[in-house]
């Protein structure tokens, strides 16, 4: 049996945990928590539980990863059932790479829980579709934060030729540059573009625009928690029926 579980939180709202990762958290000895975890699913550890923070975030680490993967090697070898506990789904932008690594060098047996990732919970609570039959027949998951707190060297021509849906995470410090590139890429400034601050929480904010303004929009809304970005002509129709409910909110 498997003794340390990377376990998808989903996105913020615990009622979109899977069975399973609650099963886990609450049977956990030890559970290894990123700081986005929302503090309602810390509540579902047990009183046995040591309860972690490895504080990881985008672009502020309290712990870094090398550290982390130490960690839940120790952790695994005091003999306890550990619970390694992620945002989001593990398998996207989670950083699994390299705790599965350190696990396995160690010999330690681990599984992974999938979660709800961002992405779908954004489109979820928008009810819009990320696909769509003649508009979008691709979906493209990027990373807007790169190893040195700039933009990764992504093929910016391609995923603007590709006409699929774009789902940038951890991009809310770089549009600006993100737009830039698009746009130089081809990409017209016109192309519908949404932000979505805390996806699923009762936080959430939206912003819509295009590719064009939403780095002034993002920027005069000043954005506390992780922001999702999505573009594509998939969003179009969404897009006004997003700008509308905020002009009716206001």
């Amino acid at each position: 049996m498997s003794r340390v579980y990377l376990v998808g939180a989903g996105p913020g709202d615990p009622e979109l945990l899977t069975l399973k990762a609650a099963r886990l958290i609450g049977a956990a000895d030890a559970v290894l928590y990123d700081s986005l975890i929302d503090p309602r699913v810390l509540k579902l550890a047990g009183r046995q539980a040591r309860l972690i923070d490895v504080g990881k975030r985008c672009g502020r680490h309290s712990m870094a990863q090398a550290q982390i993967c130490r960690l839940l090697v120790e952790q695994a070898r005091i003999g306890d059932m550990v619970v390694r506990l992620k945002g989001g789904d593990p398998m996207v932008f989670g950083r699994a790479t390299e705790e599965m690594a350190a696990l396995r060098d160690a010999g330690i047996a681990f599984e992974v829980i999938p979660g709800v990732t961002a992405a779908t919970a954004a489109a979820a609570s928008l009810q819009m579709s990320l696909t769509r039959r003649k508009a979008a027949r691709s979906l493209h998951f990027l990373t807007g934060h790169g190893a040195e707190d700039g933009l990764p060297a992504h093929d910016w021509v391609a995923l603007t030729r590709s006409g699929g849906t774009l789902v940038v995470y951890m991009g809310g410090q770089t549009i600006a540059g993100l737009a830039s590139h698009f746009i130089e890429a081809g990409m017209a400034p016109a192309m519908p573009a949404i932000a979505v601050e805390s996806a699923s929480l009762a936080t959430q904010r939206v912003i819509a625009g295009t590719i064009g303004t939403l780095p002034a929009l993002l920027a005069a809304a000043k954005p506390a928690g992780p922001v999702l970005l999505l573009v594509g002509e998939a969003l179009r129709d969404e897009t006004a029926a997003v700008q509308v409910v905020l002009e009716a909110v206001k």
